[in-house]
């Protein structure tokens, strides 16, 4: 609450390995008051290769120069076999050197570990922990566009949708229910061939749909173009509603899977189902009755 940076880190590790509690934690620092006036929390997805991180670095020199602190939550995947992960995303982050800038700024590498979705779970409680302790503002980069990506409704306030000028980029991100969700378009590495033809095909494609169409921009994260027009929409992006009813199926959604993978029965219950001793049903009322106790 003071500022220490290896103090919030120790918590915010705490926190992911469910050490505290996020309700234990609100005993001392009281809960956050949210605001109406603009989002709080953003989380950027996009295809692996499209520039998130390095785009990412643009927009938050920006913020930072202009005063804003922002923290940000760059999740990696875990490998399903060893269960390691890179936590590499912040080689790309120039903003954390910079001799003026870098105490506006803070990045945490987390892990998807247990979690299903592209987004462990703990994510939201660390974003409520940041914003609690007066960072302006939290963005979540999340891992790539794929069918779980849509988790990310489901923890931020806007969403972010970040493509290349190939057009697979945008299949992967249609296939995925994205594009539909998107509060705001960017399609960066303007700079090669495809861009902005690219960039007008999903123009046209969301004049067909209903409601308000999301803005859709052009930048290049390697040569600066448009990052800072890009980083002034996004401060004063609104929400565009498309993700709403989303947002809370995922969260109910999570809340029922965390139940699950906070019990302290998991393995035991998985040792069951294997040798077919319990059903999956039998499991879920077991965890229910546990809950309840």
């Amino acid at each position: 609450m003071q500022g220490d940076r290896r103090s919030l880190a120790r918590t915010l590790t705490a926190l992911e390995n469910r050490t505290i509690t996020l309700d234990e934690i609100k005993t001392i620092t009281g809960e956050h008051q949210a605001t109406t006036e603009h989002w709080e929390s953003l989380a950027i997805t996009g295809a692996p290769g499209v520039g998130k991180s390095c785009l990412l670095d643009g927009l938050l020199t920006q913020w930072a120069g202009s005063g804003l602190r922002v923290a940000l939550l760059a999740v990696d995947p875990s490998s399903p076999r060893s269960g390691g992960a890179l936590l590499g995303d912040r080689v790309r982050m120039t903003v954390v050197d910079h001799p003026t800038l870098k105490n506006n700024v803070y990045l945490r590498s987390i892990a998807t570990r247990k979690a299903s979705g592209s987004v462990p779970l703990i994510v939201a409680d660390m974003t409520e922990f940041l914003l609690i302790l007066g960072w302006d503002r939290v963005v979540i980069e999340t891992v790539g566009a794929g069918q779980a990506e849509v988790r990310c409704a489901a923890i931020a306030d806007r969403i972010l949708v970040v493509e290349g000028p190939a057009r697979g980029d945008g299949v992967q991100a249609e296939k995925a229910g994205l594009l539909e969700l998107a509060d705001a378009v960017i399609v960066n590495k303007c700079d090669l061939p495809g861009a902005q033809r690219h960039a007008d095909e999903l123009r046209e494609s969301y004049e067909l749909g209903t409601g308000t169409p999301p803005p859709v921009l052009l930048t290049s994260a390697l040569h600066g173009t448009g990052i800072e027009n890009a980083s002034t929409m996004l401060l004063e992006l609104a929400s565009s509603g498309r993700s709403e009813r989303a947002r809370w199926r995922e969260r109910l959604l999570a809340h029922h899977e965390r139940k699950i993978l906070e019990s302290p029965q998991l393995d035991d219950f998985l040792e069951k189902l294997a040798s077919g001793y319990m059903s999956l049903d039998d499991v879920i009322q077991s965890i229910g009755a546990n809950k309840n106790e």
